[in-house]
């Protein structure tokens, strides 16, 4: 097993729960998540750069995957191969909340001519666990497992406006905003007050601050106890419908699904 470096050494000396704490397990994932739609194929370097590895380390580390299945190699090129789709596919297929949702956002993207999507919370990030559209082509890299920030997506909104307050507190304490687009809010004190306000009225509507072209309105969902656990949103451009329509008659629908849903989500 290759000797830790100090910094390495240290971190993992930091965590409650270091002397059960896997470093080879860590550095493997560290590895197939350095791969994303900006770097599909990399060298044995490009990854040792990204993940902040020796070259050693992920050498083995791309090796076990290969053999695995994981990877493929092509030439001095790895990629990720369908086979970690079954990464993905572990979670969805044992996670009841995408289970259940996964047909609800087909019965109301169909009911309403729109696109329809589940996340959750991951980090700072709302991650999409189910997703139907109509029977058009759908906005390309939308889909189960694209990823939005929290502090200017109406499902990172939603999301965040069930936190704590002590937990909304820190993420808007270490939150260094990003202008994702001219419509984008990037004040802390807006941003804390636009999460409140989804308290209040129990819906997010944000127009094209994420990404242009998307305008949106979510709801936070509850499971059985009150935990809030997803959120839910209907998209649309922003030429296909009016905010004033959305708010008017796609948050009382989806507030109607929250409730309805409370039951089953365990």
């Amino acid at each position: 097993m290759s000797k830790l470096r100090p910094l390495d050494a240290e971190r993992r000396a930091q965590r409650p729960d270091s002397a059960n704490f896997s470093e080879a397990l860590a550095r493997g994932l560290s590895v197939i998540t350095a791969f994303d739609d900006q770097r599909r194929r990399m060298t044995l370097s490009d990854v040792a750069r990204v993940v902040d590895l020796p070259r050693a380390t992920v050498r083995r580390a791309l090796a076990t995957l290969v053999g695995l299945g994981y990877l493929e190699a092509e030439g001095r090129l790895f990629r990720l191969t369908p086979r970690i789709l079954k990464l993905a596919a572990a979670y969805l297929s044992s996670n009841t909340v995408s289970s259940i949702l996964q047909p609800v956002c087909e019965r109301l993207s169909q009911q309403v001519g729109a696109s329809c999507s589940v996340a959750v919370l991951d980090g700072d990030e709302a991650v999409m666990i189910a997703r139907a559209v109509p029977a058009r082509p759908p906005a390309m890299g939308l889909g189960v497992g694209y990823r939005l920030p929290v502090f200017c997506s109406a499902l990172g909104r939603a999301l965040a406006s069930g936190m704590a307050d002590q937990d909304l507190e820190a993420y808007l304490a270490r939150l260094q905003p990003e202008r994702f687009t001219r419509q984008t809010v990037i004040a802390k004190l807006e941003i804390r007050r636009l999460i409140l306000d989804v308290r209040r009225k129990g819906y997010a509507l944000v127009d094209q601050e994420a990404e242009v072209g998307i305008r949106s309105i979510a709801v936070p969902l509850r499971r059985f106890d009150g935990k809030p656990v997803a959120a839910l949103n209907i998209g649309v451009q922003p030429e296909q419908v009016p905010a004033r329509t959305m708010v008017a008659e796609y948050a009382p629908l989806l507030l109607q699904e929250a409730d309805a849903l409370q039951a089953q989500l365990v």
